[in-house]
C-alpha cells in the first residue's frame, strides 16, 4: 500500500517547494509534480502517471483538492477512476480521505466551492476586459493576417487555397476575411 503524492502549480513561476515538503512529511513513497493549468485534465502527464499506475490499496495525496482539480466533474472523474481501482484520495490540508464517508461528503463540498471559485475569477476576467474594451484601454491581440494582403491577392485572381498557402494561413481564414468584405 504506497502513498503516491501528486503537486501542482499553474504556473512556470509559482514554486512546488511547499507541496513537495508536505508530501513528504505526510509518508508519501513518491511524489509526482508539473507545473501546468488545473483548469482541465488534458495535458497533465504526470497525474495521468499517477492514475495509471496506482494500485489497489495505494493512497493518492494531495495537499489541497484545488491542486488535483478546478471542476467538480474532473473531480469525480479522478475519484471514480481512483475507486475503480481500489485506491483513495487523501488531503493533507482538508479532512478529505475518500475511504471514509465523511472524507467523500467534505470531498464533494470542497469541489463545489473550487469550482464555484474558478467561475467567479472568470466572471470578474471577463468583467475587467469588457471595462478595459468600454474605455478604449484594451484592444485584444492585433491581427495576425494582413487582410488586405489576403485582398490584393484575390483581385490578382489568386485562389483561396494558393492565398492560404502563400501568407501561411487557414483557408478558412481567407474565406472570413473575403466574406466579411462581401458582407461590409
Amino acid at each position: 500500500m504506497a502513498r503516491i503524492g501528486y503537486a501542482r502549480v499553474s504556473t512556470t513561476h509559482q514554486d512546488l517547494a511547499l507541496q513537495l515538503d508536505t508530501l513528504t512529511a505526510a509518508g508519501c513513497d513518491l511524489v509526482r509534480a508539473e507545473k501546468v493549468s488545473g483548469s482541465t485534465l488534458a495535458g497533465r502527464a504526470e497525474l495521468r502517471t499517477v492514475l495509471d499506475f496506482i494500485a489497489k490499496g495505494d493512497a493518492l495525496v494531495v495537499t489541497r483538492i484545488d491542486r488535483l482539480a478546478r471542476s467538480i466533474g474532473d473531480l469525480q472523474d479522478i475519484v471514480r477512476e481512483l475507486r475503480a481501482k481500489g485506491a483513495r484520495l487523501q488531503a493533507t490540508e482538508q479532512p478529505i480521505d475518500t475511504g471514509t464517508a465523511a472524507g467523500k461528503a467534505f470531498l464533494d463540498m470542497l469541489g463545489v466551492f473550487a469550482e464555484f471559485e474558478t467561475n467567479l475569477r472568470r466572471e470578474r476576467q471577463l468583467e475587467g476586459i469588457a471595462k478595459a474594451k468600454a474605455a478604449g484601454v484594451y484592444k485584444g491581440r492585433p491581427p495576425s493576417i494582413d487582410a488586405a494582403q489576403v485582398r490584393a491577392l484575390k483581385a490578382e485572381g489568386v485562389g483561396p487555397a494558393e492565398i492560404a498557402r502563400r501568407l501561411g494561413i487557414g483557408r478558412a481564414s481567407v474565406y472570413r476575411i473575403l466574406d466579411a468584405r462581401a458582407q461590409g
